[in-house]
């Protein structure tokens, strides 16, 4: 009789093969269960995985510890120049020290960068050391070079047409209201910070055409129109349509707007340097200016900010200044930072492209200079100018006092870790501190 239910059927006799259960599948960490993640793996990675965690492990640690040193960095020459903001000002009404912050879009970027560039590196240290600053700023090339030579301009217009009315700008508007109340300026040195290599060569143009070139503008000739012939073989019905472009062009250009005042053609070139006078008002020695580097770089931002921090350090103190020196019949002014100009992009380099012809057959010839282009340009310096010039440089002292300068760990630390020292140090307190009392004050005194 078959049984009903029958039973697995087993191996044949004689086969000689054994019945093996099941291996029951590890046990899993509650932890992680409850968490949704499945059984840590028992063995290493492949080898692949290994060297995609090798490299992006090596990548992302140097640029955390870059980024950890540069704030250490940074840090360090706030806490050096910290002591400058605890000076007193002698009187009320004196004036404080100013400095002087050039910057510029460099070549194939926009403004923001600089200002960005000088807001990481330059800006904790000034505001640390309590000092004034204000801007010059330019959005393309040729901005710096007319700002610095008004700026000169206006300053022998005092000397030279004192009877001549400037115009009345925000600054001259200031600097009358100090005259009628009395207020002295500033009479001790003040300094200049020049950003990039392109900045400072126009600040070096800039610096020859005020001193050097006239007060007067120069003439501008009137633009000449040369009218080419048309081709003969143009149809008469096609004769209408210029005159329709022509009414549409002058619509478009009525409605538009200047957006910004003309760019000043510069008074003079770098060919009249030699022939021209100096002023008799001319000061021995500029203020000093030191130009601080503007790279593209990625991981050794540290080194760059030391380098900045120390700079800036040198101008905050005002301690010591040098000439710039000359070697090889070259001046330290030509050759200071020009290594960034092999960072610069290929259209800074290329020239300018010949006027194309309008569609009406008429093509404006060109009277007046082109745009100056400084950049591409090899800076020219006139000797006595050169050796008026002078840069700060900071005292051995100082320096050795900032090398002495320990930054806490919690100033340089990033948002993960100082999430977690806040976390303890409110869990510490919350666990350590008294419970607060209502203040009754002093039960034993009879007030």
């Amino acid at each position: 009789m078959a049984e009903p239910n029958p039973s697995a059927q087993q191996p044949a006799a004689g086969t000689g093969a054994t019945y093996k259960a099941p291996t029951p599948k590890p046990k899993q960490n509650p932890a992680l269960r409850m968490m949704g993640l499945p059984n840590l793996p028992r063995k290493l990675p492949s080898r692949n995985w290994l060297i995609f965690w090798a490299i992006t492990g090596s990548i992302s640690a140097a640029i955390i510890y870059d980024k950890r040193e540069k704030k250490r960095a940074t840090a360090k020459w706030k806490h050096a120049v910290a002591p400058l903001a605890k000076d007193i000002i002698p009187s009320a009404s004196q004036l404080p020290r100013k400095l002087t912050i050039y910057l510029e879009a460099p070549p194939g970027d926009g403004l923001r960068i600089a200002q960005d560039h000088f807001i990481e590196y330059a800006k904790p240290v000034l505001a640390a050391s309590g000092l004034d600053w204000e801007f010059v700023q330019g959005r393309q090339q040729g901005d710096v070079r007319a700002a610095v030579a008004e700026k000169i301009r206006r300053e022998r217009r005092k000397y030279e047409r004192p009877d001549e009315e400037d115009l009345q700008t925000d600054e001259a508007i200031t600097e009358s209201l100090r005259k009628k109340n009395q207020v002295p300026e500033y009479e001790g040195v003040k300094g200049d910070i020049i950003f990039g290599r392109h900045t400072w060569k126009e600040y070096i143009r800039g610096l020859h055409e005020g001193w050097l070139g006239p007060l007067d503008p120069p003439v501008k000739p009137e633009p000449i129109t040369k009218t080419v012939e048309a081709d003969s073989e143009t149809p008469k019905a096609e004769g209408d349509q210029p005159e329709e472009k022509k009414e549409g062009k002058k619509e478009e250009e009525e409605e538009k707007k200047p957006e910004r005042p003309p760019q000043p053609l510069p008074y003079n070139t770098t060919a009249d340097y030699s022939i021209a006078n100096l002023p008799p008002q001319i000061p021995a020695e500029f203020s000093p200016a030191n130009p601080i580097p503007l790279p593209h770089r990625f991981s050794t931002r540290r080194k760059l900010a030391d380098e900045i921090g120390r700079e800036v350090a040198a101008v905050c103190f005002a301690n010591s200044s040098r000439e710039w020196r000359e070697a090889d019949g070259q001046y330290e002014q030509e050759l200071v930072l020009k290594h960034e100009e092999n960072d610069w992009v290929k259209s800074v380099w290329k020239p300018e492209d010949p006027p194309k012809q309008d569609d009406d057959n008429t093509a404006t010839v060109p009277t007046e200079p082109p745009k100056e282009k400084i950049w591409p340009a090899p800076m020219v310096i006139d000797p006595r100018l050169a050796q008026r010039m002078r840069r700060f440089e900071i005292a051995p002292e100082d320096e050795a006092r900032a090398a002495h300068i320990k930054v806490s760990e919690a100033e340089i630390e990033g948002w993960i870790k100082g999430s977690f020292r806040s976390l303890w140090n409110y869990t510490v307190e919350s666990v350590t501190a008294k419970p607060m009392r209502p203040n009754v004050g002093n039960v034993d005194s009879d007030e």
